[in-house]
């Protein structure tokens, strides 16, 4: 079924580079927080705030399970209202603020017993959660409201990833640095935590400001019928993925890459402490996790127009299986090779996690072909939802596994726990990274089709079944 909307003149829509970029910012801000949780939440859950890893690992897990719940809640929600500011711009202005204070409070270690402490990381990783879902879900909606054109997507697409890594590079070189600065020379420990607070608070305001910034650039131009507004519902989620295919096999692809990315990122700070015995080179291994985008993110546009999807996708995530087989074949000790591998992943990861988001408003403008509604929100929703579900992995997969490894936090390691550290860091990855290119074999849209689909949904001013 096909209905005519608004704006449809919006195909052709070329928009200016200060509103590309000023859109794009939102996810520099989101970063600089929730890069921030799902990179080191855990290990300052283990090594500063004294959670056993199995109990951490655990409340990462509870935490998706209230997103499941959540995350439809808060897409329907936003797709059957309108703020002042438009139906997605206005949450950025609204909720950067609480967002902000919410992740200062997760890195900040009150005087409470061990119970006490349990309870309080629940409360501030829920209470995160929940409010960055109604920050992430409509500006991660808003770029589909600004344009229909594809090419100008996958423009926006890599601008945001530009920043996006930006900030992931801000966070995961300056975090270690800045943590050090403020507690005195530590990052592990007691005597570290008012550091890790103090950069919280950092971070924490610098998004909310940019946030603001974001919003204040972004102009919503495709507007959703009221009629059609009126209708969205909850059931909507479940049929998006019920006739939507690509969506389902995008969504997938978002928890395995994420996923992916996540792991290796949280258990970086324990692979460079434990392992190659050099604490002191976790913001490099950190920063290389994020260098490559910089050269990745900006020839993706051009890669995908020589390419084509599937050969993009499929070629990035081989190269990030090369990169973990020479972390997996030298000891964490060669620096120098490790390094060499996990440049190599991380080129392939970035490409591959960047590209994915700018096939989002493919999959909404699949489904808005199959039932003549774009519901960015719901859709969104049903992404952001598997997206965090895959950072939370971070937390999750290394939390049970050093648990079962026998790993004690701010002790000398077994070879069993060392041993554990390294099979998250590279076998692990590998595993993960084959499955993501049999799921993403079943995605079949391409730019072609799509500019197909935009066609038929400008020409079609009636129903058509």
């Amino acid at each position: 079924m096909i209905v005519q909307n608004q704006a449809l003149d919006a195909t052709d829509i070329k928009l200016p580079w200060r509103q590309k970029f000023g859109w794009a910012t939102g996810d520099f801000a989101q970063n600089l927080i929730y890069t921030t949780i799902s990179t080191y939440l855990l290990f300052f859950y283990t090594n500063v705030y004294g959670l056993p890893a199995a109990d951490a690992a655990t409340m990462f897990l509870i935490v998706r399970l209230i997103d499941a719940i959540n995350d439809p809640i808060v897409g329907t929600f936003i797709d059957k209202h309108t703020t002042r500011f438009g139906k997605y711009r206005g949450y950025l202005l609204y909720m950067g603020l609480p967002l902000a204070v919410l992740a200062m409070l997760c890195f900040y270690v009150p005087d409470f017993s061990q119970v006490g402490k349990l309870v309080y990381a629940y409360v501030t990783y829920v209470g995160l959660s929940v409010i960055y879902t109604t920050v992430n879900i409509p500006y991660g909606s808003l770029n589909a409201a600004m344009t229909r054109n594809n090419k100008e997507l996958v423009s926006m697409s890599s601008i945001r990833m530009f920043l996006a890594n930006m900030g992931s590079l801000t966070v995961s070189f300056g975090v270690p640095v800045c943590v050090k600065l403020f507690s005195g020379g530590y990052y592990s420990g007691q005597a570290s935590k008012m550091g890790w607070f103090l950069t919280m608070i950092v971070y924490g305001i610098a998004g909310a400001l940019v946030l603001v910034f974001c919003f204040s650039q972004s102009t919503e131009r495709i507007h959703m019928p009221a009629d059609t507004e009126a209708s969205v519902s909850v059931k909507d989620l479940f049929h998006q993925l019920k006739i939507n295919q690509p969506l389902r096999v995008l969504a997938i692809f978002f928890i395995i890459t994420f996923g992916l990315m996540s792991v290796v990122n949280s258990v970086g700070a324990y692979y460079m402490t434990y392992n190659a015995h050099n604490a002191g080179l976790m913001q490099w291994y950190n920063l290389l996790g994020t260098l490559p985008a910089f050269l990745t993110v900006p020839i993706t546009p051009w890669l995908n127009r020589k390419l084509g999807t599937q050969v993009l996708m499929q070629g990035s995530l081989f190269v990030i299986i090369v990169g973990f087989l020479i972390m997996f074949m030298v000891p964490a000790t060669n620096i120098t090779w490790t390094f060499i591998g996990r440049t190599i992943e991380a080129a392939g990861v970035t490409l591959a996690t960047g590209f994915q988001w700018a096939l989002v408003p493919q999959v909404i403008t699949y489904g808005e072909w199959k039932t003549g509604k774009r519901e960015n929100g719901i859709v969104n929703a049903i992404v952001g939802f598997f997206f965090k579900f895959g950072m939370a992995l971070g937390g999750v997969i290394p939390g049970y596994v050093l648990a079962a490894y026998g790993f004690a936090a701010n002790h000398q390691q077994t070879a069993r726990s060392l041993f554990g550290i390294r099979m998250t860091t590279t076998i692990i990855p590998i595993i993960v990274t084959i499955l993501a290119m049999i799921v993403f074999a079943f995605y079949r849209l391409t730019d072609e089709k799509i500019e197909r689909m935009n066609a038929e949904i400008s020409q079609q001013p009636a129903d058509k079944d």
